[in-house]
């Protein structure tokens, strides 16, 4: 999370002459920094735990937790001059948190002695 709210309160850069490259790139970057988030999340709430129950609950506080930090983070980019927070943000984050919820879920029997 720290690490995420350092990249947020840089100013806005380009990694490349065409938008639409930069436009993905940073994208994919987003997706990919919200689906560690999540992992750590789950990883950190599930240590311990044995109950079946307890590991359907912990899925979803995870997903909350990292859904709500990427609204907080796009609040936090509406104040760093030449960025700014948007709704399409979120949504793309909550993609990236989805697409790792979706590994764990259906690969939680194989990877459960790495948790």
């Amino acid at each position: 999370m720290g690490i995420i709210f350092y990249l947020s309160s840089r100013q806005r850069i380009s990694v490349a002459d065409i938008p639409i490259y930069n436009f993905i790139i940073f994208k994919t970057l987003h997706m990919i920094e919200y689906a560690v988030l999540y992992l750590l999340l789950f990883r950190a709430l599930h240590f311990g735990r044995k109950k079946s129950s307890e590991v359907n609950r912990i899925f979803l506080i995870g997903f909350f937790f990292a859904v709500l930090y990427a609204v907080s983070d796009e609040v936090h980019q509406s104040f760093v001059p030449t960025r700014e927070g948007r709704l399409r943000d979120v949504l793309i984050d909550t993609f990236g948190i989805f697409l790792m919820y979706s590994y764990i879920k259906h690969s939680i029997s194989r990877i459960r002695k790495y948790l």
